[in-house]
């Protein structure tokens, strides 16, 4: 059984989007066929017009896993990826952590960290290179309130120059600050809104056809 079946939509720069759905709806395939993890059975996903894998290193993906490190420091986890996309500026990183939220000097190897630590340097994780592309699976697990709109204001500033999607079941975290809602049903958009005029007049980053 497919997890995705006949889906057309777009997603547009400087925007930001939530996606809503029950367990199995498709909201986390949908995220890994835009981030080039997984490949269409039929159809098509293009990032900026080129395929997801083309567009890796434009790409930034939180999943529901850490893919952290355990036997490194926050600040370790991030020397290593930014490596894999040839970044070496320190500073770069630093700057990361103190906008997730965590202490770049704080010596705990990740294994030790709590849940909502390992999510904020996930999340730092999949925004290390700055890319133009965010996508995040439940990115307010395991965080507290006041943690939680830490990031929503982060999400909030950024989104001027990049394509977010969020998935999330907590969608009223964000009701301030997203511009479009996706639901998806049993594979398929039950519905999207507010203004899909929007993507005409934007400018498509993110398109998904059958």
């Amino acid at each position: 059984m497919a997890a995705l079946r006949d889906v057309t939509t777009s997603f547009s720069r400087g925007r930001l989007y939530t996606i809503l759905g029950e367990n199995g709806a498709g909201k986390s395939t949908l995220l890994r066929l835009i981030a080039g993890l997984s490949t269409p059975s039929s159809g098509s996903v293009q990032v900026f017009g080129i395929t997801p894998r083309e567009s890796l290193r434009r790409i930034g993906y939180m999943a529901h896993a850490s893919m952290l490190y355990d036997e490194m420091t926050a600040l370790e986890n991030l020397q290593y990826f930014a490596g894999l996309y040839g970044i070496a500026d320190s500073s770069r990183l630093v700057e990361t952590l103190i906008a997730v939220g965590l202490d770049p000097k704080l010596e705990r190897r990740a294994g030790e960290y709590s849940q909502g630590m390992r999510q904020r340097a996930s999340l730092a994780r999949a925004m290390v290179h700055d890319p133009e592309v965010l996508l995040l699976d439940e990115p307010f697990s395991n965080l507290d309130t006041a943690s939680s709109r830490d990031v929503v204001a982060l999400l909030a500033k950024m989104k001027r120059s990049k394509t977010i999607l969020v998935i999330t079941h907590q969608a009223a975290l964000l009701e301030a600050v997203h511009d479009e809602v996706l639901v998806l049903a049993q594979g398929k958009i039950a519905t999207q809104g507010p203004a899909l005029s929007a993507f005409a007049k934007r400018g498509d980053a993110i398109g998904v056809r059958p």
